[in-house]
C-alpha cells in the first residue's frame, strides 16, 4: 500500500507540473459487461464524443464476468493517472451494500467521475408466455409455484434484485437464471430455454418490435418519459420500484485534477444535442451529476440497497 501511495503522489506531481496537458495519450473505458447490450451502446456513443472533446483516441475495453466484478477489479488495478475510466452501474452500489468478498474496496479503490442517467429496466417475456402483464404472471406463479424462471443479466446486479424484489413483494416463487450480459440471455429466451427476464428495455426493443419478445412492465417508480405506454410493476405490486443508473469512475488515487478534467469533459459531452438524442434513443433518461454529487449519490444508493435487502431478505447466493 505504501508503494501505491507513493506512486499516486508521484503521478499527482507529474500531473500538476504538466498542467493543461491532460490527457497526454489515448484513454480506455473498461466496460464490465460483454458487448452487444445497452452499456455497449452508451459507452461507445460517449467515447466517440469524448474523443472529439479531449483530442485523444478513446478505446472501449470489455471485461465481462463475475456480475461486473471482473471488469470493476480491472479498473481498480489500473494505473491511477486518469487515462483509464470504467463504466459503473447500480450493481456497483449493490455489491458495496451486500458483498463482503469483493476483491476491491468499493469506496477507497475508486473516484467517481460523472453520472450519466437512468436506464429503463423492464420485465419481458417470450410471446407464448401465458401472461401478458404482471397481474397474469403473479397469478401463474401462484398457481404453479417454482415453475417459472426469470433471467437476469448477472448475479448481484439490478436485474437480479428486480426479480427477487418481485418474488418477495408479490409472494411468489420464481427460479433465478443468471446470465453474463443480455446477449446470452436473449439467445436462451429465443431458444425457448427461459420464458421471462429482467433486462434493460432498450436492448430488448429490437426483439419486441420483431414480435420475438413482449414487455410485461417497467420497474421505474412511474411510467417512463421515453416509453410511457408501458405500465410499471408498481401498478400491480404496490410499492415496487427499482431504477438502474450508469456513470463513470477512475481508479482510486487518480489525481483530483485529472478526475475533475474528465468530469468536466463528460458533462460537456452530455450538453451536445446529438449525443443527448442518441442516448435518449438508447432508452436512457439523462440525469447528469458531477464528481462530488455522484460520490454522494452512490453512497446514498448503497445505503438504500442495504435497506431494500434487509426489508426483502434479498441475498446474493440465490
Amino acid at each position: 500500500m505504501r508503494v501505491r501511495r507513493l506512486a499516486c503522489l508521484l503521478l499527482a506531481v507529474v500531473f500538476v507540473s504538466a498542467a493543461g496537458a491532460f490527457p497526454t495519450r489515448p484513454l480506455a473505458i473498461i466496460v464490465p459487461q460483454p458487448p452487444g447490450g445497452a452499456n455497449d451502446a452508451l459507452t461507445r456513443a460517449i467515447a466517440q464524443k469524448l474523443q472529439e472533446t479531449l483530442g485523444q483516441p478513446v478505446i472501449v475495453d470489455f471485461r465481462p464476468g463475475g456480475g461486473v466484478i471482473v471488469g470493476t477489479q480491472a479498473l481498480a488495478r489500473s494505473a491511477p493517472g486518469g487515462h483509464t475510466l470504467g463504466l459503473i452501474t447500480s450493481g456497483h452500489s449493490l455489491n458495496q451494500a451486500l458483498r463482503k468478498d469483493l476483491p476491491y474496496d468499493s469506496v477507497k479503490d475508486f473516484s467517481l467521475v460523472a453520472r450519466i442517467g437512468y436506464y429503463v429496466m423492464a420485465l419481458v417475456a417470450v410471446p407464448g408466455f401465458e401472461a401478458n402483464d404482471v397481474k397474469g404472471l403473479v397469478a401463474a406463479a401462484k398457481a404453479k409455484p417454482g415453475s417459472i424462471q426469470y433471467a437476469s443479466l448477472g448475479i448481484g446486479g439490478a436485474t437480479h434484485l428486480a426479480g427477487e424484489m418481485l418474488k418477495l413483494m408479490a409472494g411468489i416463487d420464481l427460479q433465478h437464471v443468471p446470465y453474463n450480459g443480455s446477449a446470452p440471455a436473449y439467445r436462451d429466451m429465443l431458444g425457448g430455454r427461459v420464458s421471462t427476464a429482467f433486462v434493460i428495455l432498450n436492448s430488448a426493443l429490437p426483439h419486441v418490435r420483431a414480435g420475438r419478445l413482449k414487455v410485461l412492465a417497467v420497474t421505474n417508480p412511474k411510467r417512463s418519459q421515453v416509453y410511457p405506454h408501458y405500465p410499471t410493476v408498481g401498478e400491480t405490486v404496490a410499492g415496487y420500484e427499482l431504477t438502474s443508473w450508469a456513470g463513470f469512475a477512475v481508479p482510486g488515487g487518480t489525481p483530483k485534477e485529472a478526475t475533475q478534467a474528465l468530469s468536466a469533459a463528460v458533462l460537456k459531452c452530455l450538453q451536445s444535442p446529438d449525443l443527448r438524442q442518441r442516448l435518449t434513443d438508447y432508452g436512457l433518461e439523462l440525469a447528469p451529476l458531477g464528481s462530488g454529487e455522484f460520490e454522494s449519490f452512490a453512497r446514498s444508493e448503497a445505503e438504500r440497497f442495504a435497506v431494500i435487502a434487509r426489508d426483502t431478505g434479498f441475498k446474493l447466493d440465490q
